[in-house]
């Protein structure tokens, strides 16, 4: 049986243009490597999962790359890509700076530096390139004693530092490395790339499916990958919306729409038995209340065309915020998103939270009743005859 790969191994991009949501980095690398521009020392930084190590990768096998193509990317067909993808690489070298932050570390990796790399068969020369993984991680005195050959490395040797807690690295690091700041991946691009694996794999799939995932993954390609080969492997190859939700324990949709509905018609009872219809199910009266403010939030922010975009979520569920967002007023939202919020906070110090929550869900049903109620108390009085 062959052996199994993980999806994020598999799938792992190898040249610049397969990199998802990060076209901002890499076209700015590849036209330093075409304009042979490329600085001495990188600091690539952002959230976990991004590609900040895949992209390192990436430029190493390119600048070292026997038949670089046109558009700057590495060919993966010469001799240096090749042992680089086979893991043979003696010019590319990784460290972890997690677990090798100690002077001594430092001091042996500047002793490697001295080395220079064999030239190539047709006398071409190579760059001894350093890629330092979570380099935060690395000791006071190792910064120190990093500080002078990162400044003035041999002419041969070139550094990829990669964080994803970039305001720890010393200035004096910082002011030394040409840097690149890593987005969180949109989900629409997230959802696309487990897209084509799907198809890739002949996975059968629901793309809401997808679009879900992508949200739990908060901008994390690495996070979305492990997350969708477990689902997969739950579903036996097959990927439903409802699979997911279950899977993931995320309320659906719908039972928030619900909700809202049920406070437009001040129906108490309805807000109440669905609160007890999800702890049945398993979930908790703290998970409803947050999924409760954050769905006024959304709604909230549909109200004005300029801050839909603020909305991540499939192109299906954003119309239906759209629609009940254009039936609401904008004071009942804004109430009952503060009021919301303090029923969270009040959650975290409760000895029944699931009594914070019914009184909150009483309080929504009739909320529109005593907004109405203090708006005619603060209305002036008409003058009698």
């Amino acid at each position: 049986m062959d052996n199994y790969i993980v999806s994020a191994r598999k799938y792992r991009p190898g040249v610049f243009s397969s990199v998802v949501g990060q076209s901002h980095v890499t076209d700015t690398l590849k036209r330093a490597i075409l304009m042979n521009q490329l600085a001495h020392a990188f600091l690539f930084s952002g959230p976990r999962g991004v590609g900040k190590t895949t992209c390192a990768r990436i430029l190493a096998k390119a600048i070292n790359c026997e038949a670089l193509e046109e558009s700057g990317e590495p060919c993966n067909a010469c001799d240096s890509c090749n042992t680089f993808n086979e893991g043979k690489s003696i010019t590319i070298h990784e460290l972890d700076a997690a677990s090798n932050n100690s002077v001594e570390d430092i001091r042996n990796l500047i002793e490697q530096t001295r080395y220079v790399p064999p030239s190539t068969k047709d006398g071409q020369s190579r760059h001894s390139v350093y890629i330092i993984d979570e380099v935060h991680m690395l000791s006071q005195a190792a910064f120190n004693a990093f500080l002078k050959t990162l400044e003035e490395p041999p002419p041969h040797v070139l550094f990829i530092l990669a964080t994803t807690e970039k305001h720890k690295i010393l200035p004096t690091i910082l002011s030394r490395c040409q840097k690149h700041d890593f987005r969180r991946i949109k989900v629409d691009d997230i959802a696309k790339h487990l897209e084509y694996i799907s198809q890739s794999e002949s996975i059968e799939y629901e793309f809401a499916a997808l679009q879900q995932i992508a949200l739990k993954a908060d901008g994390a390609l690495r996070d979305a990958l492990s997350l969708y080969d477990q689902l997969v492997s739950y579903g036996a190859g097959k990927l439903t919306f409802k699979s997911v939700l279950q899977n993931l324990n995320i309320l659906d949709y719908d039972y928030y729409f619900k909700a809202i509905e049920a406070m437009e018609a001040q129906d108490h009872k309805h807000l109440l038995l669905s609160l007890n219809e999800l702890i049945e199910l398993g979930f908790e009266a703290k998970d409803f209340m947050v999924g409760l403010t954050e769905h006024f939030r959304n709604l909230l922010v549909c109200q004005t065309p300029e801050t839909v975009k603020l909305l991540e979520t499939s192109e299906a569920v954003k119309k239906r915020y759209l629609d009940q967002a254009t039936k609401m007023q904008g004071s009942f939202l804004l109430n009952a998103f503060n009021l919301c919020s303090e029923a969270e906070g009040q959650l975290r110090f409760a000895s029944n939270p699931r009594l914070v929550v019914e009184l909150a869900l009483v309080k929504l049903a009739y909320l529109t009743q005593a907004i109405s109620i203090t708006a005619d108390e603060a209305a002036p009085q008409k003058k009698k005859p």
